[in-house]
């Protein structure tokens, strides 16, 4: 039997929010009590890799947690601005959030980082992670491909809303301007 008495923390940028973040976060919440969302590099936006806003962020997984009926009393969302000095970032997260004791992710450092400070960091499953990647979603945008499958249709909307797909291609032709005057 699993024992629920733990909250957890999960970080991740969700550039956008996909079905993929939302299995894992089903996956996580049937393994704690609670969980810590932490929206990574908080303070990027409007760059090809970062192209939509924290703000933006927490409010498509709010969105995207209320279409698939998570329940709000098990998750807090807290944007977490990067320090880029490695040794600081996880009292950084400590100082941003509500208390955690496990730490989920895949990404390497971000693993290393929490287990050096003593933590108990856990792995993942992947959904399909070759189609449900913020990355493939933002290559569709630009393609002009479908998308919209690939997130929840909460997020979509929302992403059209704010005009995140012409925001998306602006930035592609801006990237390529700024290449080619090099």
């Amino acid at each position: 039997m699993v024992c629920l008495t733990r909250t957890a923390l999960y970080v991740g940028r969700f550039q956008p929010f996909h079905l993929g973040h939302l299995e894992a976060i089903s996956h996580i919440l049937s393994k704690v009590d609670s969980l810590v969302l932490g929206v990574g590099s908080a303070q990027y936006s409007h760059t090809l890799e970062n192209p939509f806003t924290a703000g933006e962020r927490v409010t498509m997984i709010r969105l995207a947690l209320n279409e698939g009926s998570v329940d709000a009393s098990r998750y807090y969302i807290i944007p977490i601005e990067d320090v880029n000095i490695h040794s600081l970032w996880v009292s950084q997260v400590r100082s941003l959030t509500p208390r955690f004791e496990v730490v989920f992710s895949n990404e390497p450092l971000t693993r290393t980082l929490f287990r050096e400070a003593g933590y108990v960091v856990e792995a993942i499953p992947f959904f399909s992670r070759t189609e449900y990647s913020a990355t493939e979603v933002r290559r569709r945008m630009v393609e002009g491909e479908k998308w919209e499958p690939l997130v929840p249709s909460t997020v979509a909307e929302y992403i059209e809303e704010i005009d995140g797909i012409a925001r998306i291609k602006a930035l592609t032709k801006s990237d390529k301007l700024s290449v080619q005057a090099e």
